[in-house]
């Protein structure tokens, strides 16, 4: 038998537009784990260099979460970038007036890449995070070794 699975209620997140025609993240489909983040001014990217994409937003994380950027699957493919940091991590902090969502890119290729305002270059997901305490331990003696000791 089959189960419906019903869906949480969504999270209302603040976002603010720095520029008027920044556009919203948005879901590209209905089971999109990720919403995309798009470029708000054209950017030229040297070969082998990182730059920030603007997105002319500014995103208010709720607490105990943040907003992970992550490549869009087709931005290395076609693009010839990458997230330069692997994920960017926004904070719930992170939301003053001036505090824009920036897209940290680098072009691996060897020409100039350029991003135009609209492009979708990125894909973000609030993730939770949470708190912790840390307790410290003695070692006890054992090892499991590591990288790649199991074989």
């Amino acid at each position: 038998m089959w189960r419906t699975q019903t869906s949480p209620d969504p999270l209302t997140v603040r976002i603010t537009r720095l520029h008027p025609a920044a556009d919203l993240p948005q879901y590209q489909s209905a089971e999109a784990a990720g919403f995309d983040l798009a470029a708000s001014e054209d950017v030229t990217v040297e070969p082998g260099r990182v730059a920030l994409i603007p997105t002319g937003l500014v995103i208010k994380v709720p607490l105990r979460m943040f907003l992970g950027i992550f490549a869009r699957s087709s931005t290395p493919l076609k693009r010839g970038l990458m997230i330069a940091n692997g994920v960017g991590v926004i904070d719930p902090d992170y939301c003053g007036a001036d505090d824009e969502v920036k897209i940290a890119v680098m072009n691996f290729t060897d020409a100039a890449v350029t991003v135009r305002a609209g492009d979708r270059i990125a894909q973000g997901i609030l993730l939770e995070a949470p708190r912790v305490i840390w307790t410290q331990a003695e070692a006890d003696g054992s090892s499991r070794g590591g990288f790649g000791s199991s074989g």
